[in-house]
């Protein structure tokens, strides 16, 4: 039976399954979440969300928990600016981030602060690289921060301070070289230094939850270095010294309370989730928290009330959560039993036990992000909002994981969606293909792009090849240097995998991608004619050479010098310079024949414009069915609505024309 008070939630049709409707277009997918940034005050009093209104208006709304229909707006931005994060200060303020879309690509993070009527707004820090301060003396005559500047966490103390990150740079990257952490009152403005001295180079901090910075790592040669100190000033004592890429170490993750440190490090394989003794400078034997067959990824919820961890939200093959306290494991199956149509991420308050309200995060392979309140005392749910209310489950294709066996015998992780209704036989497939590589792909839940493509009628395979991250360290390290090689084999095999089941047409399989994904796309199409018919690849890399050679992309020193070097190869060394040359695209561009789409942001810096005009110019010579669109105020992916709507429209016309109707 389903609760009375719930029924609003299925009358906003995510979860029917009556009635065919029509097709959801492209803006029902891509544009920007109807609602999202939904946190909890830290006694559950309020909670916030981000609304969008027609014509892109982001609205910023505090509701009362108790009657989630009482509501006051905090801020309205422009269609030019979006609120990019929300976080409750203390129980009356709220910091907020916001991107300014006028200057994309200058600086554009505005950090603002105001209490929740909406009173007491405050500037903190400026997105504008333009924007000085004017300093008199020892006296900061205008207190608005540079855009060097960015929000790093808030305290958990009650107090109206946050904690900031100012980064610095050196003479040769456009990347920051190191940065240090500041204590920020967002009433006053007040700016103070906490850390004192710093290991070198530390750029990534970690924080205990009192807000005192107790870790930091640093990146150099090759090699990333942990610190820690026991106290604010204390003498900083190096933990791990260990290959960023290949190494043995491990990765500090978060305190609980004052001094337990939780590290990620090697299990039998497999990433894992261990205490770590700073007194002993030793990790546990055993792990906290062990997936066979998954790296540990997963957030921490934390009771600030003690200081103590309660429990963990885990992502294996799709999200789960670990509650170490048994009045939130009750709740949560109490919640799991009204929704049972969805996996339900529940999010405590920062008084986590004492709150009286839970958030609920409820979403499925099928169902966008729906928000709800649950009442702990009555089991009363409120819905607060849906990321895409548009999208109804009953439309969206099944979602599944599996592995399949690649041609040398290694297991890969693939998930696969199939179009929606019934299928009388194979239908046309679409091997999509993540970027990085050194990442992980998917999960379980909604995925706009597959979801998409399958209720065009594609069966969509994203498969998690080796040299991807989050399925064990030889999973991973049986990709390094196997660009055009393994990797690329394991996609192929994908295709003829899913042509096995039953599921894919061979005679209509496109291969598609960004970033390493379009590399990836290019070499598909040049080393198998015979598998993929078409290809559609978006900010995509062309030619390794350019990755290292091209001076005005964003890699620093480090990277290139370093991590690139062991991930691809070395430009320096004979074999693995005519390695490059053998598997670039640009170097063979004459070979591909098929249908291509192509399109490039003007302002990407990750991947620059080079690699699409030089590799378009070369294949068109040969090739009359390639198109490049170029997208001004747009870099490494769309940042757009626009830009992303009318992208994927045409995508949807290429796949139609090339792919589903094809002979």
């Amino acid at each position: 039976m389903i609760p009375r008070c719930f029924t609003s939630l299925l009358l906003a049709g995510v979860l029917l399954a009556g009635a065919a409707a029509a097709q959801p277009g492209a803006e029902s997918f891509f544009q920007t979440p109807k609602a999202g940034h939904v946190e909890l005050s830290p006694k559950g009093g309020y909670v916030t969300m981000v609304s969008i209104l027609p014509g892109g208006v982001s609205v910023l709304t505090v509701h009362d928990t108790s009657d989630v229909a009482k509501f006051k707006p905090i801020i309205r931005t422009s269609s030019e600016e979006v609120i990019l994060a929300v976080h409750w200060i203390n129980e009356n303020r709220i910091g907020f981030t916001i991107k300014n879309r006028r200057i994309e690509f200058n600086g554009n993070l505005d950090e603002m602060a105001a209490d929740r009527d909406g009173g007491n707004l405050t500037h903190l820090i400026t997105g504008n690289w333009e924007h000085q301060q004017e300093v008199t003396g020892s006296f900061i005559a205008n207190k608005l921060l540079t855009a060097d500047y960015v929000f790093f966490d808030v305290l958990h103390d009650g107090s109206d301070d946050i904690l900031l990150k100012k980064y610095f740079w050196n003479n040769i990257d456009p990347t920051p070289d190191h940065a240090r952490l500041f204590r920020l009152n967002t009433r006053t403005r007040q700016l103070r230094g906490l850390e004192g001295t710093q290991p070198t180079s530390a750029l990534m901090w970690l924080a205990d939850n009192r807000g005192v910075p107790r870790v930091a790592v640093s990146r150099r040669k090759g090699h990333c270095i942990t610190a820690h100190r026991p106290a604010l000033g204390g003498e900083w004592r190096e933990l791990d010294d260990s290959d960023c890429i290949v190494g043995n170490g491990f990765t500090p993750s978060f305190f609980d309370g004052e001094d337990t440190l939780y590290v990620v490090a090697d299990h039998k394989g497999y990433g894992a989730l261990f205490r770590y003794d700073l007194k002993a400078m030793q990790r546990d034997a055993e792990p906290v928290v062990s997936v066979p067959g998954f790296d540990y990824s997963g957030t921490p919820v934390m009771d600030y009330a003690s200081r103590r961890l309660v429990g963990l939200h885990l992502y294996t093959d799709a999200g789960t959560t670990y509650w170490m306290n048994p009045v939130l494991k009750a709740e949560q199956a109490k919640i799991d039993a009204m929704l049972t149509a969805t996996t339900n991420t529940v999010f405590c308050a920062d008084e986590c036990l004492t709150a009286p309200v839970l958030l609920v995060m409820a979403a499925s392979d099928r169902q966008p992000t729906q928000y709800i309140i649950y009442h702990r005392d009555s089991g009363k749910m409120e819905g607060l909002g849906h990321a895409h209310p548009e999208i109804q489950a009953s439309q969206m294709g099944l979602r599944d994981f599996h592995r399949y066996t690649a041609r040398d015998g290694r297991s890969i992780p693939v998930y696969v969606t199939l179009p929606p209704g019934k299928a009388s036989g194979p239908r046309p497939a679409v091997v999509l293909v993540h970027g990085g590589p050194a990442a992980r792909g998917a999960y379980w839940e909604w995925d706009d792009e597959a979801q998409f493509l399958a209720t065009r009628g594609y069966v969509v395979i994203q498969p998690e090849f080796r040299g991807g991250t989050g399925f064990g360290a030889a999973h991973f390290n049986a990709g390094l240097k196997q660009w055009g090689m393994a990797m690329q084999d394991d996609l192929v095999d994908a295709a003829q995998w899913a042509v096995k089941q039953g599921w894919a047409d061979p005679k209509r399989i496109g291969i598609m991608g960004a970033s390493y994904g379009s590399y990836a796309t290019l070499m598909g199409l040049i080393q198998n004619p015979q598998v993929f018919r078409c290809g559609v690849e978006w900010a995509g890399v062309t030619d390794i050479d350019l990755l290292f050679s091209t001076t005005y992309s964003d890699a620093s020193q480090e990277d290139l010098k370093y991590g690139m070097r062991t991930l691809i190869g070395d430009p320096d060394n004979a074999a693995d310079a005519a390695r490059f040359r053998q598997y670039s695209p640009l170097q063979r561009a004459a070979e591909l024949k098929q249908p291509l789409l192509m399109a490039h942001g003007l302002e990407d810096k990750r991947v620059p414009l080079v690699h699409a005009t030089r590799f378009y110019d070369a294949v068109k010579r040969s090739n009359p069915h390639v198109e490049l669109i170029t997208y001004p105020n747009e870099g490494h992916g769309w940042r757009h609505d626009a830009t992303n709507i009318a992208f994927w429209q045409r995508v949807e016309a290429f796949l139609e024309q090339n792919l589903k109707q094809a002979p």
